[in-house]
């Protein structure tokens, strides 16, 4: 299958950075299966970065290989476990279920809005949820190990500007 990720720099061969802790699924590598998702990734980071080109890098990922001899846990909604594991991760309180890469939704903006509130008490678990099912949600598959990454084969990168 194919996945893609959006960055700064082209990344021919993936790493775990340790530097990002507080994203929907801690410390990865992330990526998705589109395109788009990959290249507004890479735009954010521009405008962040303050500079004017951007990649998305493109990889080849084994996943039925993957799915057999390591541990993948996905998430196919946005429910209150997903809501649970993306609020701890990004307050730095990972849950460590040793698994090699999460797969599932991604916080977008106004994603990202509605757990800041269900985060500061004005939502409830089961209306925060509610509120995320009305949103159309791109996937993010975080690759957590350097075992996982292996798995991963780089085809090729396109510029973004």
């Amino acid at each position: 299958m194919i996945l893609y990720h959006g960055s700064t720099e082209n990344v021919d061969a993936p790493e775990i950075r340790k530097g990002d802790v507080y994203l929907d699924f801690g410390v990865g590598f992330y990526t998705t299966t589109s395109y788009e998702q990959a290249e507004r990734w890479a735009k954010i980071k521009m405008k962040r970065k303050n500079v004017n080109i951007g990649y998305v890098s493109k990889y080849e990922f084994d996943l039925g290989r993957a799915e057999q001899e390591l541990c993948i846990k996905r998430f196919e909604l946005a429910d209150e476990e997903w809501l649970t594991f993306v609020v701890n991760n990004r307050k730095g309180e990972p849950v460590n279920d040793n698994a090699d890469m999460h797969i599932g939704p991604v916080a977008d903006d106004n994603v990202y809005q509605s757990i800041r509130l269900f985060e500061t008490g004005a939502y409830d678990a089961e209306y925060t949820v509610k509120k995320l099912k009305t949103e159309i949600l791109h996937d993010q598959w975080t690759l957590h190990t350097d075992k996982i990454l292996s798995y991963l084969k780089f085809i090729e990168e396109k510029e973004v500007k």
